[in-house]
């Protein structure tokens, strides 16, 4: 059953009886969901919970019976025990497209219905391979099982009339497909086209000749591909990491968070001894795990297979110091001490500089040492308002999965399936369920498609279009922008503001599309001030939700890290200490900038452009190999554990900071990442009574999702582990919450020339998702976009290279690509992609 029909019909329920069981769900529901609800298995193989049913492929049929009525008088006939007489229909109905109606019987069980199923299954072995001990999905495979426990023990047809059909065929660099596999369920094709609006695959030929293939260059070109390895119910599907790499009952299962993006997937690593490894445990595959609140059952494709960074052989594993211009290995001890008596003699000239993807617990003690001497705790982000998330962001018990009519879901600044994935998934369902969705950006995005109202506005005027709509609905200020004035009067604006004012729950995303740290500082105000002034703040489904450029960066904010709009400046200290960033990697300001501190200790994994700057270089765990805790974008804080042995000689980010915390000294927890926790809850406010414990709490989820039952949802897994707690906003607690008006800065576009502006895309050319064996064939050369009358203008082609340099920049060779939605005369930039941007600028392009 669609989301849309459960939240609409949830008061109205519905009796009825299944193999003698009787049951109440809303009206609505499909048969096959009725049935799941009271513990009875309906087997299915085309139906998903989280799709509409077609009824393909019969396996859910079952006997319907229906009470019957006097046609005269409508009145119900009754048997002598005064029950209903139940007339059952001479054919057998698919439970998957039957809706509950009262007093309806269904018999699941009978020998008409087992017979039925039989028959299905025998004529889906016709030319299915029978190679179970060889097949990929052996051991989590719904055609076997359900073989096993339906079909026939034998077969009428002769083997010499199986139909033979291409295998090991690769629809994408990620996917791989065995056409003889495939019983054409159109799971996958369904998946693609109706929850992730990316058609991308289909069906060809007829008859037995039917297969899958791909339309889309290069193949299988989506975001999501790896979902359908995960719903397929064979080995039709596999993923080209995994495929034939083990069997399910060879490994074992570890509960994860994503840290790729700020939605927090929860995620389920699949791990085991390998003797190719020395005996060593790796990750074999990464699969959803179910939550509901968060990311229901799906992950993308970086979230599924970044993994790899965490077994490269590159980690640095020994701390080390620069002693003459060499790298010289030394103990644990010895790194401390000498850090330690740095970071003494500072005393205030002493600066933190931590990346987005550290854990809460790192986070803190990290912030807590730095505070100790007086020091600066600095956000590698360009991303600003966390503080106002903290104070009017959503409501505890907020979830996307509830919204819909009488809901306004405003995006702005944000191309958000670029961005946070799983967020654009859920905002566009929210959508097709009749939440009104505004759509605010400088060019077109794919959620321009779910949208029922459209603002286009130029790049630099994210911030009034806000503050325009808070003027339409709000008593007017007389000191408006001219910018801003002119934009009151546009009727998508007006209409938007209305719509939002007027909205019974209205939410508020916005992202870093085009803007830098001052401009997101203001963006962010302005959402804070709409919500404020229309009271869509302090109650779930409502408030404001950052769509942050980092996995953890809520947490930064939450334990006291700040984004610097001097970071340049900063970075010229005494003593700074870097931990899982790269500043001089990314940008040749910041470089500049940390060769001019007199110390510099690098805090991380690998040995990056920013370590070989250092003076002391601290190895750390990959958060693969130990605990902790994220903070995703709606404030849902969620646990993490250890899926494989760490390796010997690095240790925990929070664990290295309390070590030398204790010679300043200072002290804090160094061993067990639970108890960093519980200083948390004594320290923040927001995070009080937290504990692993209450993290570790689960509850029923709908629909019932789980590894014994593979046909119904597929092969994600059931969460056991915890599904978070989400954290009380400022107005929850009663917090005073002022408006605060902030005027939009005046764009610094130049009157001619090109405009570079930043934005984000999914793959892009970071560190990380370079590492991984898969993703990297999908990864792009670096690349600028330009309308094509700009093109033109400069005589270029699409696909051509030329050199760009950004201000005084050095000159980068990059390709160019066209895309006539964006502005003339911007140039969109993406970052991580070889170029230095991190606010808009003046960029030259020649051939």
């Amino acid at each position: 059953m669609s989301e849309a029909v459960k939240n609409e019909t949830a008061e109205k329920m519905v009796t009825l009886t299944i193999d003698g069981v009787q049951a109440a769900v809303p009206e609505g529901t499909v048969v096959v969901d009725a049935a799941k609800k009271v513990g009875i298995d309906i087997p299915v193989f085309c139906y998903h919970p989280k799709m509409e049913p077609v009824g393909m492929c019969r396996m859910c049929l079952v006997e319907i019976g229906r009470p019957m009525r006097d046609r005269a008088t409508g009145e119900l006939m009754l048997e002598e025990d005064g029950s209903p007489k139940i007339q059952f229909g001479p054919k057998l109905e698919t439970g998957c497209t039957v809706p509950v109606s009262e007093g309806i019987v269904v018999r699941g069980y009978t020998e008409k219905v087992e017979e039925a199923r039989k028959e299905v299954l025998e004529f889906l072995l016709t030319s299915h391979p029978l190679d179970c001990p060889i097949c990929d999905k052996g051991g989590e495979c719904p055609l076997q099982n359900l073989t096993m426990e339906f079909g026939p023990g034998t077969s009428r047809y002769l083997y010499g009339e199986k139909k033979n059909l291409a295998k090991h065929v690769p629809l994408g660099d990620l996917i791989f497909l065995d056409r003889e596999r495939c019983i054409q369920c159109a799971r996958c094709t369904r998946f693609q086209d109706e929850v992730v609006d990316d058609p991308v695959i289909g069906f060809f030929n007829r008859g037995r000749s039917l297969e899958i293939v791909t339309f889309s260059d290069p193949g299988f070109d989506s975001y999501w591909s790896g979902n359908t390895t995960d719903i397929c119910p064979v080995g039709a599907l596999t993923t080209a990491d995994f495929r034939f790499g083990a069997r399910p009952w060879e490994m074992r299962s570890a509960a994860s968070i994503c840290n790729q993006c700020s939605v927090g997937c929860n995620t389920t690593f699949n791990v085991r001894r390998e003797h190719k490894t020395g005996g060593d445990f790796v990750i074999k595959r990464v699969m959803p795990r179910q939550n509901e609140q968060v990311n229901e059952i799906w992950i993308c494709d970086k979230g599924r297979f970044t993994y790899h960074f965490t077994e490269n052989k590159e980690r640095l594993t020994a701390p080390m110091v620069c002693k003459d211009n060499a790298w010289v290995e030394v103990s644990w001890e010895e790194a401390y001490d000498l850090v330690a008596s740095k970071i003494k003699t500072a005393r205030t000239d002493f600066v933190t500089l931590a990346g987005g993807r550290l854990s809460n617990e790192d986070y803190f003690n990290l912030h807590h040492m730095t505070d100790h001497q007086g020091g600066k705790s600095l956000l590698y982000s360009e991303m600003a308002g966390g503080d106002l998330v903290a104070q009017v962001g959503v409501g505890r018990g907020t979830n996307f999965s509830e919204m819909g009519a009488g809901t306004v879901i405003l995006v702005v600044a944000s191309d958000l399936e670029e961005e946070a994935p799983l967020y654009w998934l859920r905002v566009k369902q929210a959508a097709e369920r009749g939440a009104t969705l505004i759509v605010a950006n400088p060019r077109a995005t794919k959620l321009d498609r779910r949208a029922d109202i459209k603002i286009n506005y130029e790049y630099g005027n994210e911030a009034a279009v806000v503050l325009a709509m808070l003027n339409s609905v709000s008593p007017k200020r007389p000191d408006l922008p001219d910018a801003v004035s002119e934009l009151t009067r546009v009727k998508a604006i007006k209409d938007a503001a209305k719509a939002f004012a007027e909205a019974e729950n209205a939410v508020v995303l916005f992202g870093s599309e085009g803007i830098g740290l001052e401009a997101s500082e203001i963006l962010a105000q302005s959402c804070a001030n709409l919500l404020v002034a229309t009271g869509h703040i302090g109650r779930p489904n409502n408030g404001l939700l950052a769509v942050w450029d980092k996995g953890n960066a809520q947490g930064a904010w939450d334990m006291g890290f700040r984004p610097s709009p001097t970071l340049a400046a900063d970075l010229a200290a005494e003593v700074v200490y870097v931990a899982g960033a790269d500043p001089a990697g990314d940008d040749t300001d910041l470089e500049k900038a940390l060769r001019k501190a007199n110390f510099i200790v690098v805090q991380d994994l690998f040995l990056t452009e920013t370590a070989k700057l250092a003076d002391v270089i601290l190895p750390a765990q990959a958060f693969t190999e130990r605990e902790g805790t994220y903070t995703n974008a709606e404030r849902r804080v969620q646990r993490f554990y250890s899926s494989i042995p760490a390796i010997s000689g690095p240790k925990p980010d929070f664990g290295i900071t309390a070590e030398i915390a204790e010679r300043l000294p200072l002290a804090l927890e160094k061993k067990i990442a639970s108890r960093v926790m519980l200083r948390i809850a004594e320290w923040v406010a927001a995070y009080d009574g937290m504990s692993y414990q209450n993290l570790s709490q689960v509850e029923e989820q709908w629909p019932v999702i789980g590894r014994s039952d593979v046909y119904y949802g597929g092969t994600s897994y059931d969460n056991r582990q915890g599904l978070g707690v989400q954290l009380a906003s400022g107005a929850e607690r009663d917090e005073l919450v002022p408006l605060n008006f902030v005027q939009p800065s005046e764009s610094e576009k130049p009157a001619s020339g090109l405009w570079a502006v930043p934005v984000t895309r999914l793959y892009d050319n970071g560190d990380l998702i370079s590492m991984s064996k898969v993703l990297r064939p999908r990864l792009p050369e670096p690349f600028v976009v330009l309308h094509p009358k700009d093109a033109q203008t400069l005589d270029l082609e699409e696909g051509q290279q030329v050199r760009v340099r950004l201000e005084d920049d050095a000159a980068r060779k990059v390709v160019v690509k066209f895309d006539q939605t964006i502005p003339e005369g911007v140039v969109l930039v993406p970052r991580s992609m070889g170029m230095a941007i991190r606010t808009p600028r003046a960029i030259t392009i020649q051939p």
